[in-house]
Formats: structure tokens, sequence, C-alpha cells
């Protein structure tokens, strides 16, 4: 089949392979990009496939908690560009668009975007409101996610790490400094879950088979490949959970051992990024139309 050019830059984006390699792979695999990763991976061509898409908008994110510290909320409200995301207006819808979700219920962006806010001035559903912005400022903005956590045992803290990473951690004992301590660790380590047992059956079949394949690429013998894939999954499991990680203020202490020592425990944290998974029209083709017509 063809393989465009476009599907190639992403890949060799993800993996770090040469432009050759990856479009090879793209052909072995039909063009399933998810395939040819994981196929250059048991090779050795590509050192790691990032798991997050790709950061494209812009905009904020704004976190709000209760004075309680039991109810949360986290939303993602996106423009276009950088210059839009730091004007008053915009932050001022942001802003009472998370106020209004922490006194609400709502549960996803449309029943948020529903809900009556008051900006500019005049009162109106966060929908009509968001048109007026749009009218107003010649950016498409949109509010896109939201996340909300009601803790039942612990409390909530967060960490907001500019406009465009945001973190909510549910922790149980502990104190206020570990609590937003715990939050910038993940905004800073964005780790896949709290703990290895939440790691999901699939992804750790996957890793592990990749695991295999890369020390039977190398040549080991049969007898220590066994050994050598659980060492390589203790790790994979210690860079991806957040107990297993080291903590970004004290490299020398994990996670674990940090929570332990003050007799506290994370209970569920949500990461929100800006923009992840949203892909941003690129304005300069020339590299592309360059491979194409190599390509051909």
């Amino acid at each position: 089949m063809a393989i465009s050019a476009a599907l190639v830059k992403e890949l060799r984006e993800r993996t770090g392979a040469g432009m050759m390699e990856c479009k090879k792979a793209l052909v072995e695999a039909d063009g399933d990009i998810e395939a040819a990763i994981e196929a250059m991976r048991k090779s050795g061509q590509a050192k790691a496939a990032k798991k997050a898409g790709r950061i494209a908008a812009d905009g904020m994110v704004v976190i709000k908690i209760g004075d309680d510290g039991k109810r949360g909320v986290m939303v993602e409200v996106n423009c276009e560009t950088d210059f839009v995301a730091k004007d008053a207006n915009f932050a001022a819808f942001a802003e009472a668009v998370g106020e209004r979700a922490l006194a609400s219920d709502a549960a996803d962006v449309e029943a948020l975007s529903a809900l009556p806010i008051r900006a500019a001035g005049e009162e109106s559903s966060i929908a009509a409101a968001r048109e007026a912005l749009v009218a107003k400022i010649g950016e498409n903005v949109q509010v896109r996610r939201i996340v909300r956590f009601d803790a039942a045992q612990g409390l909530l803290f967060s960490y907001r790490h500019g406009l465009r990473i945001g973190v909510l951690v549910e922790l149980e004992g502990g104190s206020e400094v570990l609590g937003r301590d715990v939050a910038m660790h993940v905004a800073a380590s964005n780790p896949l879950c709290v703990s290895a047992d939440e790691v999901p059956v699939v992804t750790l079949a996957k890793e592990r088979e990749i695991f295999r394949a890369q020390a039977l690429e190398s040549g080991k013998p049969e007898d220590i490949v066994d050994k050598i894939v659980e060492g390589r999954v203790r790790k994979y499991l210690g860079e991806v959970t957040l107990l297993g990680q080291a903590f970004v203020k004290d490299p020398d202490t994990t996670v674990e051992k940090l929570l332990e020592q003050a007799g506290a425990k994370v209970r569920r944290f949500a990461r929100m990024e800006v923009g992840e998974g949203i892909e941003k029209k690129t304005e300069n083709f020339a590299d592309e139309v360059m491979a194409q017509v190599r390509g051909n």
C-alpha cells in the first residue's frame, strides 16, 4: 500500500528512527503505525514509543477545589494560540467555567456547557458565552474535557505548572505540603497509574513480549532470557507507576517510601496537559513534500 509522507514523519517523531527505517516498517505493517512501532521496538530500532499524543493545542487547565478539600474539578479550555491563552478575556472565561463546574454535578462537557455562568458582565449558558468569546477574540475556543473528584476517604490537593499542566491528587493521611509535593511529582514525571497492580494487563503483556524479543534479538541464551525479561519488567513498573518512581525532589527516595514515612496513601490522581492528543496543522510542508517526492 502507499505510505504517506505525513505518516512517515509521525513515526519518525514518535520513535526517533530514520526515514527509510520508518517507511519500511510502515510498509511491513500495512500502514498501521502502532504495529510498526511495536515491531521497531522489538528489533531495537526504536528506543521508546511515546505514549502521549503530541501537544498541539493551546489554552489552559483550570483547577478548583472546594473549601472542605473533598470536592474538586479540573477543566481544559482550549484556544488556538499562546497569545490568546494569556488574554484576560480568555482567562476570565476559563476561570468562570471552572467555578461553575465545581458548583455543579456536570460529569461531561456537554452537560457543563448547558449550565449558566456570568461572563463579560452578562449571564448566559457556557455554550453561548463561548460563542460570544469566539466572536470577540477571533479564535476558536473549546471547553475540551472535565475531570471530577469527590474524595471519600482522603483530601484533594492540586498543582498547576504554568497554565498547561494540572494535577489533582486524592491523598489519605499526610499533610498539605505532602499533597502538593505528590501533585508536583505527578506533573513532572507523568506516571501511568498509582501502583503496579493497576497497570493494564494488556499493556504489561505487550511490554513483556517486546522485552523478550529484544533479549532474543541481542543473542542472549534462551535459559537466561526469562530472567532478563523479569528484570526489565520490574524496571518498567518502577518507571511508570507513581509508587515506583524516584521522588523528583529527592531521587534517592521513591514516592512509595515518602508516603510510608508520612503514614499516607494516594487513592488516585489525574493529570491533564493542554492539547495532548490534538494534532495541530503544520505551517511548513517543505519537508513533507520533499519526502514525498523522494518516495516517488
